[in-house]
């Protein structure tokens, strides 16, 4: 199994336990966790919409995603991105506009099927580019299976979020 397949199946299973914890909060679904904070169905809404341009960043396409001076790049992936992976852990950090949402899916099913939907589109950009790296406008290049853990180290840290934890 290539180093890309184990990422994919590491952020598989941290999407299936973020569901699953975002099933066991439908009862506050749409109820900011405190003021100025993300509803559950936002933090899913937020997920979702990384998925989805990352799986464009991958695949080449124009992504929402800031675009840094070249010089920084190294720094970025050197400061946050490498920092992370060898960390296990995700830093909390303000996001970039375009995946702050105002709203998220109305019902926990709902927020199921946006974010495996998200989840189908970016398996697929990984799994059809054959180039082993992937050009971010943030972080520079890394490897294609580096991108997938970071977006699990993602979708953990928001998991957190759900529970009320960070």
């Amino acid at each position: 199994m290539s180093d890309v397949d184990k990422a994919i199946e590491v952020n598989r299973a941290a999407v299936n336990e973020f569901l699953a914890t975002s099933d066991s909060v439908a009862d506050s679904w749409t109820t900011e966790r405190a003021p100025g904070k993300w509803s559950p169905s936002q933090v899913v809404e937020h997920v979702a919409r990384v998925y989805e341009e990352s799986a464009d960043l991958v695949a080449g396409s124009p992504s929402k995603f800031p675009n840094f001076p070249t010089f920084l790049r190294p720094v970025m992936r050197g400061l946050f991105f490498n920092r992370m992976l060898k960390k296990e852990t995700f830093s909390n950090a303000k996001t970039f506009k375009p995946f702050d949402p105002e709203s998220g899916p109305s019902s926990t099913a709902e927020g199921r099927e946006r974010l495996e939907s998200a989840l189908g589109k970016f398996e697929k950009a990984v799994q059809a580019q054959n180039a082993d790296m992937v050009t971010s406008g943030v972080f520079g290049k890394v490897t294609k299976s580096d991108y997938v853990r970071f977006q699990a180290l993602h979708t953990r840290h928001h998991q957190k979020q759900l529970r009320h934890e960070g």
